[in-house]
């Protein structure tokens, strides 16, 4: 059983698949490793680190039986893993349909871990919560860094700093850690969710619930789903009159496989506060904001935007150790069983994020 690790190749893309921890796990499983060179520099972790947790440092693909990835990896790249190989990773599933075809033709057995279910069995597993849980984390710190205040409310000789205010649009994952960090440097923070299940969560984390009364916004899966357009225009109401007030937003809403929501129109950016900031996390998938330019920081009407597509990547050593731990979780509870490969294709978990053409 051999086991490679890819060197990530999107620019920016500083996580790495495995981590030296992971790697003695693997060997342990009875695999032998192989890991690209430098994989895990952007990650701090270095060649030698690998080699003395076993791995063999190769760039060398072609005798794999699983392949591990952060990210979908090129066509280039995907030439040179052989044929009935096993890849692993966020394989972004959704409209890209090219790519899934080049799996089936080369009949690699493709498993997308965005797309695991909401159960309790997949948690040690899931990608989606450990990434979005440090992608919340980096949004607060982004915006602080932009704006041009402080944060808490500071008591001086000179007179008192007024406490900077926050609101969170969409209180999942990301949210969530993002009310956590922003009420830790001392905002005050309100928070927006289409879900009223979300409002015990806010409230527990010491922020303040904005709502819509009516339809529930929830799948039977946990996610979001797309509301009517009555609620769409209730919510859209409130957003603009909340957002006047606000120092920083940070905009999590996303629908899995659809355009992001737009929450926050160019006539709400008018009526901000000079100087405050909006992070947008839903920038890959057309942005929360029509304003908010990928991957760029933008000035419009006096407001700060931030539309970085990977902040997980701004902390790539704790999100690749995260990351690595949900990949071995899948693998060695699905993929690998007393020492060789014997996939579990009849289990919900490898049905539902096997990935296949239509």
């Amino acid at each position: 059983m051999k086991i490679a690790i890819l060197r990530e190749e999107i620019n920016g893309e500083k996580r790495v698949a495995a981590t030296p921890d992971s790697i003695k796990k693997y060997i342990a499983l009875g695999a032998t490793v192989t890991i690209e060179n430098q994989a895990g520099t952007g990650a701090s972790i270095a060649n030698f680190e690998y080699e003395n947790a076993g791995a063999i440092i190769s760039d060398n693909l072609s005798d794999a039986d699983i392949v591990l990835c952060v990210r979908p990896p090129s066509a280039h790249k995907l030439s040179q893993i052989k044929e009935n190989a096993i890849l692993v990773g966020m394989l972004e599933p959704y409209g890209n349909q090219e790519q899934i075809s080049i799996y089936n033709e080369r009949n690699i057995s493709a498993f997308s871990l965005e797309l695991l279910p909401r159960i309790s069995r997949a948690q040690a597993m899931d990608v989606l919560s450990s990434q979005s849980n440090l992608a919340g984390y980096r949004a607060v710190i982004e915006a602080v860094t932009a704006l041009g205040k402080a944060v808490p409310m500071m008591m001086t000789a000179a007179g008192t700093v007024t406490p900077a205010k926050a609101l969170i649009l969409g209180a999942g994952v990301a949210g969530l850690q993002a009310i956590a960090t922003a009420k830790r440097l001392g905002a005050v923070v309100s928070a927006f969710d289409v879900r009223p299940v979300a409002k015990e969560q806010v409230e527990s984390l010491g922020a303040k619930f904005i709502e819509v009364a009516a339809e529930s916004g929830e799948t039977s899966g946990g996610y979001a789903k797309e509301m009517s357009d009555d609620y769409k225009r209730k919510q859209s109401e409130l957003i603009a009159e909340t957002i006047k007030k606000q120092d920083i937003v940070i905009s999590t809403a996303l629908i899995p496989g659809r355009p992001a929501p737009v929450l926050i129109t160019e006539d709400m950016v008018k009526t901000m506060k000079q100087g405050s900031v909006i992070v947008d996390l839903a920038a890959a998938s057309g942005g929360n904001c029509p304003l908010t330019e990928l991957d760029n920081i933008t000035e419009k009407y006096g407001v700060t935007l931030i539309g970085y597509s990977n902040l997980p990547s701004h902390v790539a050593i704790d999100a690749s150790q995260l990351y690595a731990r949900n990949l071995y979780n899948f693998i060695s509870t699905l993929l690998v069983e007393q020492n060789t490969i014997n996939v579990k294709w009849d289990d919900e978990l490898t049905k539902a994020t096997q990935l296949k053409n239509g």
